[in-house]
């Protein structure tokens, strides 16, 4: 009896130390992870509340802190220059060594399907044969790909409509054949161009989700603050948590799903399959949702900037509002993250053939208002309709694509002084009688008429200028005559518009054709320059 006493009160003793929960950091921290060089990073976890928790750099640098009483915690560690591989020691209650670490350069890889699509999903043959060549181009570099040096990891796409997620399952992969066809391939040929010029370890990021709309990515708390957003937020989620209470009801019938399966049915199960509705909590389009089960899980991971690929979805939806929810959206991220106003650039979407009218100048629209938001600091913007694949919404140059994005890096964040790094871009406009003079940056060298054919340098052709149109006082738009006559300005006008009052070019989701271009070989970006 005294024996079993004994062995209850030794139970009951331990217990407490059996039920301490172990230090556990953010998976982002794990091996062959990539930290910014050259600075401080935050790294962070868990553990009992003040636990004593310290983290080494085999490089000879050490943090320690004690854990909240919510336990939380977090060290700023000064990071070496460029190099590896390193280890990382972090020691609480137990111990964590993180294996073959390199120091570097790290960019979050961010948007839609564009930016999500892996190498794998453009190993497939092309819907036009005349682009196949792309392809040829992408499967031989998945099949001789060898950088241990370009690393990635992916967030898992995930949905949280009320919550803030904190942490997610992942792991860093490297540019090797066994995994490359896992990297987005957007971000992967961006981090290969800057990894030929600087020749130091480079990181990439992911979290992006195909189809998904500007809306999701922006923080609730941004939202509130944003007084012309703040009334589409509150809108949106009185419509969800109604959503929510009917669907979550005993007696919930998806009545117009039912409906919609019995004529299929009846019809021979032909044609596309009707889907439910879907839950609020699953929606991926709900304002907040993906920054809160995603985004949040990476913040405040060092970065050294971002680049952006997103606008498909919004150029059937609010498109004329696009410039305000990304303007929230960049000021929003680089407070949350508070290391200053970090790089963001971002890609006008390349060229597609869409459905109607109104999807066509939509996507006009996105992407003119991605160019407006490049007057935000320390922003650029990559043109792409002149690589693009009329019958694909995903072309497969993602060469250029990657290369025009990382060439603002390379000028603006790493002080390699390239030939261009930005397409002209509309600066101001000036009435002339009839006709309008447009004046633009990034023409310094000069503009010419020119022509790229896949992967090719463009060249100069002695071809007039395409796409451009003016609008007369009778609100009517009209297809131009444009001449270059300057090094950075354009006379654009039509004999039959004697009073024209604003010019817009490529204004179409397929511009095909539009030929405006720096003597660098850059697209000008489509713009309109109505306010």
């Amino acid at each position: 009896m005294i024996k079993n006493f004994t062995l209850v009160l030794f139970v009951i003793f331990l217990l407490p130390q059996a039920l301490r929960a172990e230090v556990t950091v953010n998976a982002i921290f794990s091996d062959h992870m990539v930290l910014q060089r050259d600075t401080k990073v935050p790294v962070w976890g868990w553990a009992d509340p003040k636990e004593a928790i310290t983290v080494s750099g085999s490089w000879g640098k050490t943090a320690s802190v004690l854990t909240s009483p919510e336990g939380k915690w977090r060290v700023d560690l000064e990071t070496p220059s460029a190099g590896g591989p390193f280890t990382i020691t972090i020691s609480g209650k137990n111990t964590i060594v993180i294996h073959d670490v390199l120091s570097g350069e790290v960019w979050l890889c961010t948007g839609q399907s564009n930016m999500d699509f892996s190498i794998s999903k453009f190993l497939n043959d092309s819907k036009d044969p005349k682009h196949q060549p792309l392809v040829a181009y992408i499967r031989n570099e998945a099949a001789t790909v060898n950088d241990p040096y370009l690393r990635h990891i992916e967030v898992p796409q995930a949905t949280s409509l009320f919550d803030k997620e904190v942490n997610f399952e992942g792991n860093w992969r490297k540019a090797a054949t066994d995994e490359i066809g896992k990297i987005t391939a957007t971000g992967y040929f961006f981090a290969k161009e800057l990894r030929k010029q600087l020749d130091v370890p480079i990181g990439l990021v992911e979290c992006s989700w195909g189809g998904t709309r500007v809306q999701p990515w922006i923080s609730e708390a941004s939202y509130l603050e944003d007084e012309n957003l703040r009334d589409y937020f509150l809108a949106n989620r009185k419509e969800e948590k109604a959503l929510i209470y009917k669907m979550d009801a005993e007696d919930y019938q998806d009545t117009e799903y039912n409906e919609q399966m019995e004529h299929w049915k009846s019809k021979g199960e032909k044609g596309k399959q009707p889907k439910p509705m879907t839950h609020p909590k699953e929606d991926r389009q709900a304002p907040g949702t993906l920054y809160n089960a995603m985004l949040n899980t990476i913040i405040p991971y060092k970065i050294k900037g971002a680049i952006w690929y997103q606008g498909e979805s919004n150029a059937v939806y609010m498109p004329n509002e696009y410039e305000a929810f990304l303007t929230n959206m960049i000021r929003s991220w680089r407070a949350d993250w508070g290391q200053g106003d970090f790089s963001f650039y971002m890609a006008q979407l390349a060229a597609c053939t869409r459905g109607n009218d109104t999807a066509d100048k939509g996507w006009a629209t996105v992407n003119d208002h991605l160019r407006r938001t490049t007057k935000l600091p320390n922003t650029g913007l990559a043109v792409l309709y002149d690589i693009g694949e009329p019958r694909d919404i995903h072309p497969h140059n993602k060469m250029d694509a990657g290369k025009r994005l990382a060439l603002w890096a390379l000028e603006k964040d790493y002080n390699v002084k390239v030939p261009v790094y930005s397409g002209p871009l509309y600066k101001s406009k000036k009435v002339k009688k009839d006709k309008i003079i447009i004046s633009f940056d990034h023409a310094k060298s000069g503009l010419m008429v020119g022509y790229k054919n896949l992967l090719d340098g463009t060249i100069s052709v002695d071809e007039p200028l395409e796409w451009f149109e003016v609008l007369s006082s009778d609100g009517i738009w009209y297809q131009a005559n444009a001449t270059i006559i300057s090094k950075n300005k354009v006379a654009v006008w039509n004999a039959a518009v004697l009073e024209p009052l604003e010019v817009r070019y490529a204004w179409s989701g397929n511009p095909e054709g539009a030929n405006l271009y720096n003597t660098g070989g850059l697209p000008a970006a489509a713009f309109s320059t109505e306010d």
